[in-house]
């Protein structure tokens, strides 16, 4: 079925150069369509409101920086930013680690994989001395040759999920159930903790100050888009209630 936006229907080779820009979606051609059907609602109302541009680009980021314009951020939004999120602004904060890996894989039974991670798990949480010895024989990690060491660990090292946990750990902690993350079931220790310390509010606080400007635009993009899809005639995909990822890759300076 043809997707049709306020008259215009969206075409093939336009879809083609999209689609690649969401490969790594969960529906990428849901996802395309998604984007054309914004950039076409986006278009038509920078046409209605007479908005001159050398490009499309040029009359989508003319759109939004008159009809959605974000507030800048302030010192005391700022400030409270990096008051509420001490540990983004650590610097030299270190970890020793070590995990046994069950990895998933194309077809493994996740049920009976996690049921024998819960047991090799509980028999560690009895003997933690063993961690090495059963990270040389059952994980899938190439540290398990190194007996599930991972050596030194930053932030920013590893995956979101995998670092949120195992930063949150004490020297000496074994984590009590086991992690899940995109590469499969951990088991996971600390062995060491290096401290950091919090960099001074004036090093980063043009950083922060961008970061804040950058959520606030996109959130205003982003409702501005949603009213104008309520209001446009679109046919062949239901977009209504639904909360744009992803508005505008340009700026709406």
């Amino acid at each position: 079925m043809p997707v049709i936006v306020n008259g215009v229907e969206l075409n093939d080779a336009d879809l083609e150069r999209e689609l690649p820009l969401h490969a790594e979606a969960g529906n990428p051609m849901r996802e395309a369509i998604t984007a054309l059907v914004l950039r076409r609602v986006l278009l038509d109302e920078a046409g209605r409101l007479g908005l001159d541009a050398a490009d499309e680009e040029g009359a989508i980021g003319a759109l939004l920086a008159r009809e959605a314009p974000a507030p800048v951020a302030d010192e005391a939004a700022c400030r409270r930013f990096y008051q509420m999120h001490p540990q983004r602004f650590m610097v030299g904060e270190l970890i020793e680690a070590d995990h046994i890996l069950f990895q998933v894989t194309p077809g493994v039974n996740l049920d009976m994989l996690r049921a024998h991670a819960n047991v090799v798990l509980a028999e560690l949480l009895e003997d933690p001395s063993r961690f090495a010895e059963v990270a040389r024989e059952q994980s899938n990690c190439p540290s398990a040759a190194l007996g599930g060491s991972l050596g030194q660990l930053g932030r920013g090292d590893t995956v979101p999920e995998f670092e949120r946990a195992v930063f949150a750990l004490p020297a000496g902690g074994l984590l009590p159930q086991l992690l899940e993350t995109r590469h499969g079931l951990h088991i996971v220790r600390v062995t060491r903790r290096i401290e950091g310390r919090m960099q001074p509010y004036e090093h980063v606080d043009k950083q922060i100050a961008a970061a804040l400007s950058s959520m606030s635009r996109d959130t205003a993009w982003r409702q501005y888009a949603k009213l104008l899809v309520e209001r446009a005639d679109i046919q062949g995909i239901d977009l209504q209630g639904e909360e744009p990822e992803r508005v505008y890759g340009g700026s709406a300076a």
